[in-house]
């Protein structure tokens, strides 16, 4: 069964549609690359997809249940989590207290709450030692990787980053990607959008090509590993 699957979408903001017609597949515990020049609608696609924008039309299902227009909440229950793009942690609770948060749809099971946030941090060794640091006071990897972790308290079956190197060294760049490798042990479908192509491309199963608002090329990653240059040339031109 395939956990995500686009059929058709149109949206947007207000009366501006931005998605024009979106169609993708993100098999199930597999890594979906989306790529695209800027203004391409990618991170619109995962907004969209988290119930934050307008639909005009077009359907999303999450396994077999359709999520088109549900609101946040009830997608993150449905078993999808997303990882913005802008940083949002919260900058004067402690670690700790973040990771709590991202169980708030599971607070009133408090063990079950717990053990997920045992299992994260065994995933996210590097923030056991900082439980009762304020989120404030992190770098900007370690505050990525907070964002990554708390997203995953809730256990989603989807989970969706937007952006994860941006502002960040090579180096922390690096970590952050082998975290986001590591999802698919655990049985997570990812969907990720990137503008460091070639540092996210070993990375991905498939790979969705984006521009004006729509999917220009869904394949397998290796199959654009051998036409990338072209790819890349295409937003030049575009």
């Amino acid at each position: 069964m395939l956990p995500l699957v686009i059929e058709g979408l149109v949206a947007g903001y207000g009366d501006l549609q931005v998605l024009r017609g979106v169609n993708l597949t993100a098999p199930r515990g597999g890594l979906t690359l989306v790529i695209g020049p800027n203004g391409s609608g990618k991170s619109t696609l995962l907004k969209t997809v988290f119930g934050m924008t307008r639909v005009f039309s077009g359907r999303i299902t999450l396994g077999d249940r359709e999520i088109t227009r549900m609101k946040p909440h009830e997608i993150v229950r449905a078993g999808v989590g997303y990882v913005m793009q802008r940083r949002s942690v919260f900058p004067y609770l402690t670690v700790e207290e973040n990771l709590r948060m991202g169980g708030w749809a599971i607070r009133d099971d408090s063990s079950k709450l717990q053990r997920n946030i045992d299992a994260v941090l065994e995933l996210f060794p590097q923030l056991k030692e900082l439980l009762n640091r304020k989120a404030v006071l992190l770098s900007g990897g370690q505050a990525r990787l907070l964002e990554i972790a708390r997203t995953l308290v809730a256990d989603p079956a989807l989970v969706m980053i937007d952006e994860p190197s941006a502002g960040l060294s090579p180096k922390m760049a690096n970590a952050v990607y082998q975290h986001i490798m590591r999802l698919k042990e655990f049985g997570k479908t990812v969907l990720l959008v990137e503008q460091n192509v070639r540092s996210a491309l070993p990375l991905a199963d498939h790979v969705c090509v984006m521009r004006e608002g729509t999917v220009v090329l869904a394949s397998p990653r290796e199959e654009v590993e051998g036409q990338l240059r072209d790819v890349i040339a295409s937003w030049l031109r575009y």
